[in-house]
């Protein structure tokens, strides 16, 4: 699999990642023999972007992440990324204070079962701690090389343009942000505004999360809800739900049309799409069982011809209004 550099700096990460928010889950989610097949096939392809996080089942998925590097395989020729922000207490969602996010890497570290982690990030933006207390945390993380690089997930474009900006005062002290994680598909163009601009200019590598806009634009909600999908599960038909409106549905027939056109399947198409985009580094794909991640593999050697590139991206085209709008162009 071809190897991308994340943004300006030298880690390298296969230009498809490995999610794991469904590891670990119980009932519906993805068990440990499970878990193991997708790491070796995933491994075995190529791939060495491995994305958790220390929320993802309440932290099981990082310990099984550790229990499969000890041994099935090599964590030298892993890229691991995990987060950390994210609680889960009485009133409260996100806290990165200093003390908090140090204390959950440390956690992170000892369920993972390894000295390091190749990529830290915080997960969520605090507007209740100062920004730069959440950044010095990921500064002690590089220094004390408990991290090698860093990054934020979940930002808005002013508040990663402010954090990446901070990082770069003072070179050689603050860790340059390495990345960026945030929804990007043909369904969620949403980042084109402000984030992904403010990532371009500032030289931060995007990870794409749900870059098949959430299942749906594998076309297998066109004719109803499957069983066994997410959207027929109780606990995660919420996240599909805004996804299945009459938007979303003439994007993904124009989807199912291109792939009828190009003999592949939609997830190739609008998986490439994603994955070639400016400033992408590497769409986090999180599948639930290892047909679904052999199906997301198979794209590595498709390329969307420049017309069907252009046809999708009229179809899909955000409305960008001001002060959004780009006025060099009119």
């Amino acid at each position: 699999m071809e190897q991308r550099h994340l943004g300006r700096t030298g880690l390298r990460v296969s230009r498809i990642g490995l999610g794991t928010l469904t590891w670990g889950q119980g009932p519906g989610g993805t068990d440990g023999p499970e878990a193991a097949t997708q790491l070796k096939v995933f491994w075995e392809a190529g791939g060495t972007l491995v994305d958790t996080a220390d929320v993802y089942a309440g932290g099981e998925a990082e310990y099984l992440l550790g229990q499969l590097t000890d041994g099935l395989v090599p964590r030298s020729e892993l890229v691991i990324s995990t987060k950390a922000g994210s609680v889960r207490e009485p009133g409260r969602r996100v806290d990165c204070s200093r003390g908090h996010l140090l204390a959950a890497l440390d956690a992170s570290l000892a369920r993972l079962g390894t000295d390091y982690v190749d990529l830290w990030q915080v997960h969520a933006f605090d507007h209740h701690t100062p920004l730069e207390e959440t950044l010095q945390a990921l500064d002690l993380a590089v220094a004390s090389g408990r991290a090698r690089y860093a990054g934020v997930a979940g930002f808005s474009g002013w508040q990663l343009a402010k954090a990446a900006t901070w990082q770069l005062a003072a070179p050689g002290t603050r860790t340059r942000l390495a990345g960026t994680q945030l929804e990007y598909s043909l369904l969620q163009r949403g980042i084109e505004r402000e984030a992904l601009p403010a990532a371009l200019d500032l030289g931060l590598g995007l990870l794409p999360s749900s870059p098949l806009g959430r299942g749906v634009l594998t076309g297998k909600y066109r004719d109803g809800i499957p069983a066994d999908s997410r959207g027929a599960d109780e606990l995660m038909a919420a996240f599909v739900a805004p996804y299945l409106d009459e938007g979303a549905r003439r994007i993904t027939d124009a989807v199912v049309t291109a792939a009828q056109g190009l003999a592949v399947t939609p997830l190739q198409v609008a998986l490439a799409w994603v994955r070639d985009r400016p400033g992408v580094a590497a769409p986090v794909v999180g599948a639930r069982t290892t047909a679904q991640l052999e199906a997301a593999l198979s794209v590595e050697a498709l390329t969307l011809p420049e017309e069907i590139r252009r046809a999708l991206d009229d179809v899909s085209a955000p409305v960008h209004r001001y002060p959004d709008q780009d006025w060099s162009t009119l």
